[in-house]
């Protein structure tokens, strides 16, 4: 009898302490066991020799060699950007326009590198401009677009300096490098989910960040990203990433090291 009054008073002082501590009842009668799992199991991927390096489950969009992962954003024709030195040069010239990946995605992880010229000209949007369009969802600027902009000494409207989800996130910091300086995007990207009559789901989130510092936390986007004009969603799927040849006059900026890993449940 002593034992079991002893055994209620132990029970229903470690049941008092979890309701006061914010714990569930339940937890005082629980062993470790309870809370372990061993299904599913997450697949073994090998890391890059860096951090910047593609691990081994990545799709390589470019390795600085060719345009192979690349075509027209506008006709889907082979990719004519200038690939030289181990880069990949943005060409200004008359219609050749955006890229964009052959393959489509849909949440993914992107590493991305990219260099403003240091002989680079102009001011405010027409200095060094460019985009990662994390979903292109057509032809021209169709998509939702992560800004590239030399703004290491060049003032523009906040949501539209680098880092900015266009027109609708203001980046966290401006952590930019000089012009002639390698920067690189670090990117989380989960996709926007529709119903069949083409309504919003779940809305697309991002998270970024630029040469190591995090410059867009797990923002909601409220659509498509728009020079002029309030955003929308427009259904889609999976859809390919793309980069942006801006119209500005000033000298064209390069891309190298370039990959992506798809995201998927564990099942």
């Amino acid at each position: 009898m002593k034992l079991l009054t002893s055994f209620a008073a132990l029970t229903f002082a470690a049941t008092l302490f979890a309701q006061q501590s914010g714990a569930p009842a339940e937890n005082a009668t629980m062993k470790h066991q309870d809370t372990e799992v061993y299904s599913p199991v997450p697949p073994v991927v090998t890391p890059g020799a860096t951090d910047s390096q593609p691990p081994s489950d990545a799709v390589v969009l470019f390795d600085g060699t060719n345009e192979d992962q690349w075509v027209s954003a506008q006709d889907h024709t082979p990719a004519k950007w200038v690939v030289h030195d181990g880069i990949l040069t943005v060409s200004k010239e008359k219609g050749v326009g955006n890229i964009e990946t052959k393959r489509k995605f849909k949440d993914y992880q992107l590493h991305i590198e990219w260099r403003i010229p240091a002989d680079i000209t102009g001011s405010d949007q027409a200095r060094g401009n460019s985009g990662v369009f994390l979903a292109s969802t057509g032809p021209g600027d169709a998509g939702y677009e992560l800004q590239v902009l030399d703004n290491y000494n060049n003032k523009t409207y906040t949501n539209g300096q680098v880092g900015s989800i266009y027109k609708q996130g203001i980046p966290l910091a401006n952590p930019a490098r000089k012009p002639g300086e390698w920067q690189t995007y670090d990117i989380v990207w989960t996709a926007p989910r529709f119903k069949e009559d083409g309504s919003v789901d779940t809305p697309a989130y991002v998270t970024v960040f630029m040469n190591g510092v995090l410059v867009q936390n797990h923002f909601q986007l409220k659509g498509q990203t728009l020079y002029i004009g309030k955003p929308f969603y427009k259904k889609y799927d999976e859809a390919p990433i793309k980069l942006q040849a801006h119209g500005d006059k000033s000298e064209p900026i390069s891309f190298r090291n370039i990959w992506a890993r798809d995201i998927k449940p564990l099942e």
